[in-house]
């Protein structure tokens, strides 16, 4: 995936979990949760979303790489399918 897909995955995986979630307001090192206001919840089911839309399974010990736009584009980008 690049960067553009990934961002665009983001925000329809977002659109579903909270839509008034604006990804656009989000800079690129910005924590995720806090930016948007997701409870541990909400962030669970973003990455499930994640998961499920790239086909890249994402363990719970490499959630924290997912906190912010750059880490999950630098999780995401070099995947080929199934992790």
């Amino acid at each position: 995936m690049n960067p553009a897909e990934i961002r665009q995955l983001a925000s329809d995986v977002l659109a579903g979990i909270a839509p008034e979630a604006d990804l656009s307001t989000v800079a690129e090192h910005e924590d995720l949760r806090e930016a948007l206001d997701l409870d541990s919840m909400d962030f669970l089911n973003f990455i499930i979303g994640l998961s499920q839309g790239s086909g890249v399974g994402i363990p719970e010990s490499d959630y924290p790489k997912l906190f912010t736009l750059a880490g999950l584009t630098a999780y995401l980008e070099p995947a080929k399918g199934p992790g």
